[in-house]
């Protein structure tokens, strides 16, 4: 299976499946390897942490704690369940590439494929 996605990190995407079904979020990280992207306030997870101390924060002797309790994170959704959303049109959209001639050289380039827009993204 390939290792390249047409979702990368700064996207904006819609969530298609899942407790978050219908929002929108910006992706943090993509992971190719995985097929998965960390959506920015989507698919949290409640995890919870011990307190624990910070080493050599300040240098002037008092140590420095982390709080513990629980903390809400981003986990990794799969790719096929979050839809590109075009910045031209503002729709949920299926992502096409085209290969274009800038300045002398072959450039992949993402682009729209709902009807009526073809914008490049």
């Amino acid at each position: 299976m390939a290792t390249t996605m047409r979702i990368k990190k700064g996207d904006l995407v819609q969530v298609l499946a899942g407790k978050d079904r219908g929002k929108q979020g910006r992706v943090l990280d993509a992971l190719p390897r995985n097929r998965r992207v960390i959506v920015e306030n989507l698919n949290l997870a409640k995890r919870h942490t011990k307190p624990r101390p910070v080493r050599d924060s300040t240098r002037m002797g008092g140590a420095n704690i982390i709080p513990g309790g629980i903390v809400e994170k981003a986990v990794p959704l799969d790719v096929s369940n979050v839809m590109l959303v075009c910045p031209t049109c503002r729709q949920p959209t299926r992502v096409g590439v085209k290969v274009k001639e800038l300045k002398g050289e072959t450039v992949r380039v993402r682009v729209c494929k709902r009807p009526g827009c073809g914008q490049e993204i």
